[in-house]
């Protein structure tokens, strides 16, 4: 079963796809916007990756959601199934195909460190880099079921890598 899309060779042009997508995105979130941060694999020089844009935005308070969702649905977003309490998520595809995911985290949630550590790691360790693509490309060729099983055989790695940093 595929994946959401196909993993690629790093693109260069991510971190400005990166940047055109925060600049649209931004007044959404009004005065409860704190910072929008680049994550995912394709915030990771070097490394091959589903190319889709994964933006994280910390937010102070999850304020006026129906307007977001109405602002987000504007900008060709859907809302998608909380990732985990508070951790709102909204996907966008363009002629079928993923380009962009937003996650949206109060201040303080558990999932803005995780991700922005384990993308740091990822960028100052070129072997821990290797290794996850590695693992990424394997996971996909093997892949029987979709994101789903994708998603869960990569966080075991993940997991291992952010328990090692903080040992």
């Amino acid at each position: 079963m595929p994946l959401t899309s196909q993993i690629s060779a790093y693109n260069p042009r991510w971190p400005d796809l990166f940047l055109s997508e925060r600049e649209r995105i931004t007044s959404v979130f009004a005065k409860a916007l704190v910072m929008i941060h680049h994550v995912g694999s394709t915030a990771v020089p070097g490394l091959a990756a589903k190319p889709e844009i994964d933006l994280l935005v910390e937010v102070s308070e999850h304020r006026d959601v129906g307007d977001v969702i109405e602002h987000m649905k504007s900008l060709g977003y859907v809302r998608g199934t909380d990732l985990s309490q508070d951790h709102h998520f909204y996907r966008r595809d363009v002629n079928g195909v993923r380009t962009h995911k937003v996650h949206v985290c109060r201040s303080g949630h558990w999932q803005i460190a995780r991700m922005l550590r384990f993308r740091d790691l990822l960028r100052q360790d070129p072997d821990l880099c290797a290794r996850y693509q590695a693992l990424k490309l394997h996971l996909e060729a093997t892949n029987q079921r979709g994101i789903g099983e994708y998603l869960a055989l990569k966080a075991p790695f993940i997991d291992a890598a952010l328990a090692i940093e903080q040992g």
